[in-house]
C-alpha cells in the first residue's frame, strides 16, 4: 500500500474491519518506540545532572538546576507548533523526520559530557535541544488519533501515550546502566571517576568507580536510527487529514520552519527568567511561561509562510470552544502531575531524605549534615514513572466502557486527598534527624499519585476523543499535552522553592488545592445533570 492513503473512514465497521485496523496498528506500534526515545531524550538531563555532580562536574547546584529547567521548559514549548505539524506535513513525514532529530541531542550531549571544562553554555544549548524530544508527544498523539474510530479513542490514545510514558522509566533505568561500561569501546571516550556514591535500581555505585557519563547520550543513538527507518518504511500519512500535504521534502521544511520559530521565544524567556549569570532573572514562572506560550503562538501566527498559514489559522479554532480551556486544565491534573512529579522525585528523595536535619545550639534547624541512612534517589526515582505509564492504557480501557470524565473525578478526589497525605508527610520529614523513617510512606503515597495520574491521563484523552471533531481532536490532544508538559518545569521549581523556604509541605498543599478546583470544573461541564456535553 502506498505510504499516502485517499481514503480512510474508521467509523465505518466494514471498512475498519477489511482495511483500517491493520494499517492503524501498524502505525501505533511503530509510533509507541518513536515516543519512548522521545521522552527518554528529553527528560535524561533530570538523572544526568545528578551524575555531573557525583562527578565532581564545576558547577553549582543552580547552575545544574538551569539544565533539566531549560530541558523541561523547553520540550513544552515545542509541544505548541508540534500540536499542528500531522495536519499541514503528514503522520508519516513528521514521525520519521522528529525522530531523526532526536539524534543531534544525543551525539551532542554525548559529546560535551566528556569534557568537564566545557563552558555551562554547552551544555545548556544541548538542554535546549533535547526539548525536540518532549514536542514529539503532541504530534504523536495528533497521529494516533486520526486513525482509530471514537469507541477506541481511550485504548489507542492509552497505549500510545502510557507505553510512551515508559520513556522516562526507561531513561531513569537505562543511563545509570549504561553509565557503567564502556558500551561504545574507544570509540565512546574514556571513562571519568566518580567522587561521590551514586546509584541504580539495584542499589549503591560506591566513589571510585569508574563511570561513562558520555554514554547517557550516545546510547540513544542504537534505537534513534533503527525507529527512524521504521518509521520510513512502516507508517502512513492520511490525506483526509492532511489534504494540502505536498512533497516530503516541503514537509521537512514546514516542520523544521515552525520548530525553528519556537526556539525564538523559548530561548529569550528562559534568558529573562534564569538568573545571572545565564540570563537576566526578570521574570519569575509564573510571568515567563504565559509569556513563551503567547508569543510562540503569535509567532507561528504571524511567521507561517503561504499555504502552511491558512492551515494553522483554521487550527487555531481550538481557542474560541470552551472545551479546550476546560480540558487544558484537567489535563495539567493528570499529565501535567505525571510529568512534573517525574521531574521533582528525585530532588524530593535527595533533599529531604539525604540530609539529617538537627537543631542547632540555638534551636535553629539545620540542614546540612549528611544522613548515613539516606535512600538512593536513582534507586527508587523510577518507579513512580514506571506506575503512571504502565497503568495509562488501564486508564484508557476503562474510560471506554465506563466514560472518561467519571473516571477523571474519581482519580482527581484521591490526587486531592494523596497530595495533602504528602504534604503532611514531607513536613514531619523535613523537621526529623531521622527522615529516613518516613521514606516508605512518603514513596506509598507517591506512587499513588502516579497511579491516579497515569489512570486519568487515559480518561482525559477519551474524553477530547468524545468532545472534538476528527478535525479538531488532534490539534487539542496537541495543545492539551502542550501547556501540561509545562509541569516537568513548574513542579520542580514550586517543589524546590518551598524546600529551600523549609515548607516542602506547601507545594503539595497548592497542588491539592488546584486538583480541587479541578474536580468541580469536571463536575460542573461533564457530569452535573444540565451539561452541555455529558460523558457519561
Amino acid at each position: 500500500m502506498s505510504t499516502n492513503i485517499k481514503e480512510w473512514n474508521p467509523e465505518d465497521p466494514t471498512f475498519w474491519e477489511t482495511t483500517g485496523k491493520k494499517i492503524a496498528y501498524r502505525n501505533l506500534w511503530i509510533s509507541v518506540p518513536a515516543l519512548l526515545c522521545g521522552f527518554a531524550v528529553w527528560l535524561m538531563w533530570g538523572i544526568i545532572t545528578v551524575q555531573m555532580s557525583n562527578l565532581g562536574f564545576p558547577f553549582t547546584k543552580d547552575e545544574l538546576f538551569t539544565l533539566t529547567a531549560i530541558s523541561g521548559l523547553a520540550g513544552a514549548t515545542m509541544r505548541i507548533p508540534s500540536s499542528f505539524f500531522i495536519r499541514i506535513a503528514g503522520g508519516r513525514n513528521v514521525i520519521f523526520l522528529t525522530t531523526a532529530m532526536l539524534l543531534a541531542p544525543a551525539i551532542g550531549t554525548g559529546i560535551v559530557l566528556q569534557h568537564p571544562d566545557w563552558p555551562l553554555w554547552s551544555f545548556q544549548l544541548m538542554a535546549l535541544w533535547s526539548g525536540v524530544g518532549g514536542g514529539n508527544f503532541a504530534s504523536s498523539m495528533s497521529n494516533i488519533s486520526t486513525f482509530f474510530p471514537k469507541r477506541l479513542q481511550g485504548t489507542a490514545l492509552g497505549i500510545n501515550a502510557g507505553l510512551g510514558n515508559f520513556g522516562v522509566t526507561s531513561m531513569q533505568i537505562i543511563i545509570p546502566l549504561v553509565m557503567t561500561v564502556s558500551v561504545f569501546g574507544a570509540l565512546g571516550g574514556d571513562s571519568m571517576t566518580l567522587i561521590k556514591d551514586s546509584g541504580w535500581i539495584l542499589g549503591k555505585i560506591t566513589a571510585g568507580t569508574e563511570t561513562y557519563i558520555q554514554n547517557a547520550g550516545f546510547a540513544w543513538v542504537l534505537s534513534l536510527v533503527p525507529l527512524a527507518i521504521l518509521a520510513w518504511f512502516g507508517m502512513n500519512n492520511l490525506l483526509p487529514v492532511t489534504p494540502a500535504l505536498g512533497s516530503t521534502l516541503l514537509a521537512f521544511l514546514k516542520v523544521t520552519w515552525l520548530y525553528t520559530l519556537a526556539f525564538i521565544p523559548a530561548i529569550v524567556g528562559l534568558y529573562l527568567y534564569l538568573p545571572a549569570p545565564t540570563g537576566l532573572g526578570l521574570l519569575n514562572m509564573w510571568v515567563a511561561m504565559p509569556l513563551i506560550i503567547a508569543s510562540t503562538l503569535l509567532i507561528m501566527k504571524v511567521a507561517a509562510i503561504g499555504a502552511m498559514k491558512e492551515n494553522i489559522s483554521k487550527q487555531f479554532a481550538i481557542f474560541s470552544n470552551k472545551h479546550t480551556w476546560s480540558m487544558t486544565a484537567l489535563y495539567l491534573v493528570t499529565f501535567g502531575s505525571f510529568i512534573g512529579f517525574s521531574m521533582a522525585l528525585p530532588l524530593a528523595i535527595t533533599v529531604i531524605f539525604g540530609i539529617s536535619h538537627v537543631p542547632d545550639a540555638a534551636g535553629v534547624m539545620q540542614h546540612t549534615l549528611k544522613n548515613p541512612n539516606a535512600p538512593s534517589a536513582l534507586t527508587y526515582a523510577w518507579m513512580g514513572p514506571f506506575i503512571g505509564a504502565a497503568v495509562r492504557p488501564i486508564g484508557g480501557w476503562i474510560s471506554d466502557k465506563l466514560g472518561g470524565s467519571i473516571v477523571t473525578q474519581v482519580i482527581s478526589a484521591v490526587m486531592v486527598l494523596a497530595s495533602v497525605a504528602v504534604g503532611y508527610v514531607m513536613m514531619q520529614a523535613y523537621g526529623s534527624a531521622t527522615p529516613e523513617t518516613y521514606f516508605p510512606m512518603f514513596l506509598g503515597l507517591f506512587l499513588l499519585l502516579f497511579f491516579a495520574s497515569g489512570i486519568g491521563n487515559g480518561s482525559t484523552f477519551r474524553t477530547i476523543g468524545v468532545i472534538f471533531d476528527r478535525q479538531q481532536a488532534g490539534p487539542v490532544l496537541g495543545w492539551t499535552s502542550a501547556i501540561a508538559a509545562y509541569g516537568a518545569f513548574v513542579a520542580p521549581v514550586v517543589i524546590g522553592a518551598q524546600i529551600k523556604a523549609g515548607t516542602p509541605q506547601i507545594a503539595m498543599y497548592g497542588f491539592a488545592a488546584f486538583y480541587a478546583v479541578c474536580l468541580v470544573l469536571n463536575w460542573w461541564f461533564y457530569l452535573r445533570s444540565g451539561a452541555e456535553i455529558r460523558n457519561p
